[in-house]
């Protein structure tokens, strides 16, 4: 008995004990409520299969589906004063900066990096909304113009995706000068001839969408995200009136003549080569690329 209770019983419990699931295996969609698989949500890039439903991606995990084979090279920006006004809320401001750095792996709320799609090279730059809500400081004003001094130097177009609640307040004013900084950035491109193209993603609020994020030669947004400068619920409250439904959201504003596209993000990576292909003036991008043959089955020349 005790030689049944003490390794045939632990012997076979072991076998069909319950093993701990991880807890990042399965999303739960926050508009329809559907439990998705993480590689089946990673492979839709972030879009729920099945609503349609846009979430956040980072910018990295949408360069790595954007460039060509997911290669791409990081641009260098230049760091700017840490915490300049020693500002202190709940947290400091260095303490802020850290977490944010901990939980998204990420330096700042932008990446820039160089790279080809459809093999059209391109600088791309992208706001992350996870990192302290995108918001615009400092060293968001140095990537955009770090952004368009390497897109006029290589002679290439900007793309930029932005994602932002606005400028970061534990900067103060210093957040604010990066919009007629980022605006003189823009205009540099405008004098060179190349082409900025701005991709709005859920959501483009505050100072951003004042400045930079409405000012591409071509304005693409994705489905239902919010594109504005106050929120409904501040101009609900403001006017007293009840705003008509869809207000600020991406279809609203297409209709409305303030954005030229609304796309899909599993087809954005082909409308922007669309695009920058016909702005660059170059020819369409080559869908597939036939393998070369081998010369054993290489015909003969001809005499």
């Amino acid at each position: 008995m005790n030689w049944i209770s003490n390794y045939v019983r632990p012997k076979i419990n072991s076998l069909f004990s319950r093993r701990d699931t991880p807890e990042n295996l399965w999303t739960k969609c926050p508009e329809c409520g559907t439990m998705l698989f993480h590689r089946e949500l990673s492979d839709n890039l972030n879009v729920c299969t099945n609503c349609d439903h846009h979430m956040a991606i980072t910018p990295r995990a949408r360069f790595e589906a954007l460039f060509d084979g997911g290669i791409f090279a990081e641009v260098k920006v230049p760091e700017p004063i840490a915490d300049p006004l020693h500002f202190k809320d709940q947290k400091k401001y260095p303490d802020r900066m850290k977490s944010a750095q901990k939980s998204t792996g990420e330096k700042e709320a932008m990446l820039v990096a160089e790279g080809e799609i459809g093999r059209t090279p391109i600088i791309a730059a992208g706001q992350d909304f996870s990192f302290m809500g995108g918001s615009m400081g400092m060293y968001v004003g140095n990537a955009i113009i770090a952004a368009a001094e390497r897109a006029v130097k290589l002679k290439r177009p900007l793309v930029l995706f932005s994602a932002a609640g606005g400028a970061r307040m534990q900067e103060g004013i210093l957040s604010l000068m990066q919009m007629p900084r980022t605006t003189v950035a823009v205009e540099m491109l405008r004098e060179a001839n190349l082409p900025y193209i701005v991709v709005l993603t859920h959501p483009t609020t505050g100072g951003v969408t004042a400045s930079y994020a409405m000012l591409g030669d071509v304005q693409i947004a994705e489905p239902n995200a919010l594109i504005c400068f106050a929120g409904p619920r501040v101009i609900e409250q403001t006017i007293r009136e009840k705003l008509p439904e869809g207000f600020q959201r991406a279809e609203y504003l297409l209709d409305h003549g303030m954005l030229d596209r609304v796309t899909h993000r599993t087809k954005m990576r082909e409308e922007l080569i669309t695009i920058l292909r016909m702005l660059m003036g170059l020819p369409p991008a080559v869908a597939g690329d036939l393998p070369k043959p081998d010369k054993a089955e290489a015909p003969a020349k001809a005499e």
